[in-house]
């Protein structure tokens, strides 16, 4: 799984000469918290909705509205977005671009291809990933199944499975600290219940 598959490609740029006011806005319209910088078609920064909040005047000023509007217009990006540009590939691993974003504390990655911007992932699609990766949206019933963690637990359990003629949605695996593992399947059929008792009677641990 990789970053092209769940990035947004369709991206919403400003200019470093671009001012405070209209880059507001153009998150405002755009339901948008973010917005990388792009100069001459090379990234040359990032601005967030905290970044324009931290130069927006406090409600609590006594300043007029026409000084609030000269002073948010006056404001260019360049001053207020980050410079240094912690970026992603096209072909970077879904994991590692999770990895750094939670090591740097950013919420997005610009996804860059030989220098030029094709795309931006973001925290919400690195959720949406785990969602998906969970089989959240996947048809079926969810059935977790705590076992010994060992060689051959997978072929047993896909054999029982295929025995009544049932399909696996999705599949992940989680690892305890007790050489035990918990396996969330989602399955799909008329003989869910049986495929159940059968992995019950063979000692498998069931739970919803």
């Amino acid at each position: 799984m990789y970053v092209n598959q769940f990035m947004t490609s369709q991206v919403f740029t400003v200019g470093p000469e671009d001012n405070v006011a209209n880059t507001m806005t153009l998150m405002r319209e755009k339901k948008i918290n973010r917005l990388p910088v792009v100069q001459k078609g090379k990234l040359v920064g990032i601005v967030t909705d905290g970044d324009l909040r931290e130069v927006s005047p406090s409600p609590a000023t006594t300043l007029s509205i026409f000084e609030l509007n000269y002073l948010v217009a006056k404001t260019l990006i360049r001053d207020v977005a980050v410079k240094k540009v912690i970026t992603c590939s096209p072909d970077t691993k879904i994991e590692d671009a999770a990895v750094l974003m939670r090591d740097h504390g950013i919420g997005s990655l610009p996804v860059l291809d030989q220098e030029k911007l094709v795309g931006i992932i973001t925290e919400t699609d690195i959720f949406d990933t785990f969602l998906d990766i969970m089989g959240f949206r996947s048809p079926g019933q969810r059935v977790v199944i705590e076992t010994k963690d060992g060689v051959g637990v997978m072929v047993d359990l896909s054999t029982i499975i295929k025995d009544y003629d049932v399909d696996m949605t999705s599949l992940a695996v989680y690892h305890l600290k007790n050489n035990k593992v918990q396996i969330l399947v989602r399955l799909s059929g008329d003989r869910v219940k049986e495929v159940k008792d059968a992995l019950s009677e063979k000692g498998y641990e069931l739970s919803n």
